[in-house]
C-alpha cells in the first residue's frame, strides 16, 4: 500500500494575494472566505471551480486554478462535500450522523454494522477517512448526490491501539506490514521511530497521526517483538494482536502474592466440611490448574450423594483490588496452541485455587441426591471444604471405564452410569450433540508442530461435562425459578434460535447428501436439527453437515436477561464451574452467595454492562486461539509443499474454494486464478462454482484432491491447487 508523501502543507495566503478583474486595479482580498460565501447564499446547488470563479468575477487563471485547490481543501475538511465530476456543495452539519462499527476489505471498502439495523451500509473507497478494521466510527449520508452516499465522519473510538506489523525498510524510513489481513493499509514508520529493529522483525506499531489526505498513518513501533517465525515471538503477535494482555503487571504480581496461603480452622468452620467423602478430579493430561472436582457418597437411604465442587476463586479474589481489577479486564483465559495465558495469576490459578491431589482445599460446591436411575432427590449449594484423594486424567479415567478395573472404579463406572442417563435425558428433551473434532499438536522443545491429531470425545469427557451440565443449570434454575416475584438479577449464559431462513438453507444442503431433514418453522427447530444429525451419525458426511449445523447457529453469550439456551435446550443456563479461567463464572458465585445470605437484588444494568464486556473477551479469546491453530497448521504444512493430499471443500466463494484437508483438519484455498481448466463463476443461489464449458461444479462438502503449493506464516494462509485428474 503505497503512501502519499505530501511536501508542503496547504494553499499560500490568498488574503495577501490580488487579483485583476477587469478593468479594476488589484485588491487585497480573502479569497477562501469569499468562496465558502459562494456555496453558503446557495447551499444546495452543486458547483464546480468555474462557476464559483464566474460568482466572484475572477477570470485570472492562476486564482481560478487556487479556487479549485481552495475547493478540494474544504471538501477534506468537511466544509464543503464532494459529489463527483468536479461538483461540490456546501456541507451540511446537521446532518444526522449514524454510528456503527465498519468493516474494510483489503481493497478499501467499507461496510459499516448498526445496532438494530438488518442491512449493512456501504462506505465507496476513500469515504473511510481514517477508519481501520472494527473501528466504532459516525457517518453522514450526502444529500446532494442522485444516490445517497455514506462517508466516514470520524473514528469514535479504535477497536485496539497497538497493530502486530513486520519491519520492511527502505533508505531513510520503514514502513510496517500489518500481519492482521483486516487491516488495510500499512504504517509508514519515520527514521526516528524505527529504534533498533531489523529487516523483518514483528513490531508492534502504535498511530501517532494521520493527516488528512495521507493514504496510511505514521506509525511510532511501542515495542520490537523479534524475529518472525520464532514461537515465543508469534504466539505473543497473536495476543497483541487481538487486544489481550499477555504478562501481568508487577502490581497485580505482588498484590497476588499478598494472599494468605494457609486455610485456617475458623474458615473450614464456616464450611460444610466435605474432606472425608472420596473425591477426585479428571482433567486433560497436559493441565497445570484442577478447577473441579467430583465426590461421591453412597447414602443409607441407598441414593447417592454427588459433589460437583468448583474452586472458591471468590474467596481470594475480593472486588475493589488490583487483582480483581486485572481479572475482569482479562475476562477469561486464553488456550493458544503451545500454553493458556491465564485469567488469574499463577498463585492462584495453578496453586491456591487449584483442587491438586492430598491437599485441602476451599470450593463452593452444587451437592445433588440421586436415585441409581440418575433422579435428583435434594439440592444444596454453598461453600464447603474438600480433599481430593485422586487426580485422574482423560486417559486414565477412560481406560477405567473400558475395562471396569483400577483405582477407585466402582465409583466411576457410578458417575458414568449416571451421566449417560442425565445424557440421554437431555437428548430426549431436545439437546443437541455439537461436539465436534478438535485439532491438537504435538510440539518439539522449540514449539514446533512435528504432528497434527484429532481429539475425540470420549466417555471419561463426557463424564465431566454432564455433570458440569448439571451444576450450570441447577445453580440457574435455583436462582431464575423464582415463583412469587420478579427473580433477583444474576448472569446467565444464553443462546438464541436460530435463523429460520439460515435452517432452510441447512435443509437444501443435507438434501444434496440424500438426507431429507424436516420441513422447519418457528416452533419445530430443535426437533429438525435433531433429527438430521440421527440421519448423519456415523456417516461419511457427519462432520461436514455437523459443521454447517453449527454456522446456522447464533453465538452464545453472557447476559442479565434469561432466553434460555437453545442449543443445550435448557431454559435456565449460567457459568458456575470456572472462575478460574471465566470472569462471568466468579460473578455467579458472588451473586449465588449474596442471594443464600438473603440479599436484595443487585443493580441489573451494571451486570449487564459486565456480561457484554466478558462476551466481547470472550470471543477475542476464541479468534486468538482459531489463529494459533492457523499459525501452527501452516508451520506443520511448509515442508510438504508440493505434496497431495485428500480433502473437502469446506467453503465456496466467489474468489475460490477452501478445502479442508481430511486426516489433519488443516485448511488452504484453491484461488479461483489457479482453476485453469475452465472459466468457473459463483452461483449465488446454489452456493457453487461452476465451470462456463464443462458445467463442472464444486460444493460445499465435496471430496476433491488438492497439492499444496504455498504456505505463507506471515499472513498465515495455506494456497492450494486443484488435481485434476484426480477430482474430474
Amino acid at each position: 500500500m503505497g503512501r502519499k508523501v505530501v511536501f508542503s502543507k496547504g494553499l499560500p495566503n490568498l488574503q495577501a494575494m490580488g487579483s485583476k478583474k477587469k478593468g479594476k486595479p488589484n485588491q487585497s482580498r480573502n479569497l477562501r472566505k469569499e468562496v465558502l460565501q459562494v456555496f453558503k447564499s446557495q447551499p444546495r446547488k452543486p458547483m464546480n471551480y468555474k462557476q464559483v470563479a464566474s460568482s466572484l468575477g475572477v477570470h485570472d487563471d492562476a486564482l481560478r486554478n487556487l479556487i479549485r485547490a481552495i475547493l478540494d481543501e474544504e471538501a477534506e475538511k468537511d466544509n464543503l462535500e464532494d459529489i463527483g465530476r468536479g461538483k461540490f456543495v456546501f456541507a451540511q452539519k446537521t446532518a444526522k450522523l449514524i454510528e456503527g462499527r465498519i468493516e474494510i476489505t483489503r481493497h478499501g471498502r467499507g461496510f459499516v454494522i448498526v445496532d438494530g439495523q438488518e442491512t449493512d451500509i456501504p462506505i465507496s473507497k476513500g469515504d473511510t477517512k481514517d477508519a481501520l478494521y472494527n473501528d466504532i466510527v459516525e457517518i453522514a449520508f450526502s444529500k446532494f448526490t442522485r444516490k445517497p452516499r455514506a462517508k466516514v465522519v470520524r473514528v469514535v473510538k479504535r477497536a485496539r491501539e497497538q497493530y502486530v506489523c513486520v519491519l520492511q525498510r527502505q533508505k531513510n524510513f520503514a514502513f510496517g506490514l500489518p500481519t492482521d489481513p483486516k487491516i488495510h493499509v500499512d504504517f509508514f514508520l519515520p527514521p526516528h521511530e524505527l529504534k533498533d529493529a531489523k529487516e523483518g522483525d514483528k513490531v508492534v506499531v502504535e498511530i501517532a497521526s494521520w493527516d488528512e489526505g495521507d493514504d496510511s498513518p505514521v506509525g511510532r513501533i511501542d515495542r520490537v517483538l523479534g524475529e518472525q517465525g520464532d514461537n515465543d515471538v508469534e504466539m505473543h503477535a497473536i495476543m497483541i494482536e487481538y487486544g489481550l494482555p499477555y504478562h501481568f503487571p508487577e502490581e497485580v504480581l505482588l498484590d497476588a502474592d499478598r494472599i494468605p496461603k494457609d486455610i485456617t480452622k475458623a474458615e473450614i468452620k464456616k464450611r460444610r466440611d466435605m474432606r472425608e467423602d472420596l473425591t477426585f478430579t479428571i482433567d486433560p493430561h497436559d493441565a497445570k490448574d484442577f478447577d473441579d472436582a467430583l465426590s461421591l457418597k453412597k447414602l443409607e437411604n441407598g441414593n447417592w450423594e454427588i459433589g460437583v465442587h468448583i474452586a472458591d476463586v471468590s474467596h481470594y479474589l475480593r472486588p475493589g483490588t488490583i487483582l480483581e481489577d486485572e481479572a475482569y479486564e482479562r475476562a477469561t483465559s486464553v488456550y493458544l496452541v503451545d500454553r493458556t495465558v491465564p485469567m488469574l495469576p499463577e498463585v492462584l490459578s495453578n496453586e491456591l485455587c487449584s483442587l491438586r491431589p492430598n491437599e485441602d482445599k476451599l470450593c463452593f460446591s452444587a451437592v445433588f441426591e440421586m436415585t441409581d436411575e440418575a433422579e435428583i432427590v435434594n439440592e444444596w449449594f454453598g461453600r464447603t471444604a474438600i480433599h481430593s484423594d485422586r487426580r485422574f486424567t482423560y486417559e486414565e479415567a477412560q481406560e477405567v471405564i473400558e475395562t471396569g478395573k483400577g483405582d477407585h472404579s466402582e465409583a466411576i463406572l457410578t458417575l458414568d452410569k449416571l451421566a449417560k442417563i442425565m445424557r440421554g435425558h437431555r437428548f430426549e428433551k431436545g439437546g443437541i450433540d455439537f461436539n465436534t473434532e478438535e485439532v491438537k499438536f504435538k510440539l518439539d522443545d522449540a514449539g514446533k508442530p512435528i504432528g497434527v491429531y484429532v481429539k475425540v470425545m470420549k466417555d471419561a469427557n463426557k463424564l465431566i461435562e454432564d455433570f458440569m451440565l448439571l451444576a450450570n443449570v441447577k445453580v440457574a434454575e435455583f436462582i431464575g425459578k423464582e415463583k412469587k416475584k420478579k427473580p433477583p438479577t444474576f448472569v446467565y449464559r444464553i443462546h438464541d434460535k436460530p435463523d429460520l431462513d439460515r435452517l432452510r438453507d441447512l435443509r437444501e444442503f443435507a438434501a444434496r447428501f440424500g438426507y431429507e431433514m424436516p420441513r422447519v418453522h418457528k416452533d419445530n427447530a430443535e426437533f429438525a436439527i435433531r433429527e438430521l444429525l440421527k440421519l448423519v451419525e456415523g456417516q461419511a458426511e457427519e462432520v461436514i453437515i455437523k459443521t454447517m449445523a453449527i454456522r446456522t447457529m447464533a453465538k452464545a453469550v453472557y447476559s442479565t436477561e434469561n432466553i434460555g439456551h437453545y442449543g443445550l435446550s435448557f431454559d435456565f443456563y449460567s457459568h458456575f464451574t470456572s472462575p478460574i479461567r471465566r470472569y462471568p463464572d466468579v460473578m455467579v458465585h458472588r451473586l449465588l452467595q449474596h442471594y443464600l445470605d438473603g440479599g436484595n437484588s443487585v443493580e441489573a444494568e451494571l451486570y449487564e454492562k459486565k456480561c457484554r464486556h466478558s462476551s466481547e473477551l470472550e470471543k477475542k479469546a476464541s479468534e486468538a486461539e482459531r489463529a494459533s491453530i492457523k499459525f501452527k497448521q501452516v508451520e506443520f504444512m511448509l515442508s510438504r509443499v508440493g505434496e497431495n493430499f485428500m480433502g473437502m471443500i469446506s467453503g465456496v466463494t466467489s474468489w475460490g474454494i477452501y478445502v479442508e484437508i481430511k486426516d489433519t483438519k488443516v485448511e488452504g484455498m484453491v484461488s479461483l486464478d489457479s482453476m485453469k481448466d475452465d472459466h468457473y463463476h459463483y452461483d449465488d443461489e446454489l452456493k457453487c462454482l461452476i465451470g462456463k464449458r464443462s458445467g463442472q461444479e464444486y460444493h460445499f462438502g465435496d471430496e476433491v484432491q488438492v497439492k499444496v503449493v504455498g504456505a505463507n506464516l506471515l499472513k498465515r494462509q495455506l494456497d492450494f491447487e486443484l488435481n485434476n485428474e484426480e477430482t474430474h
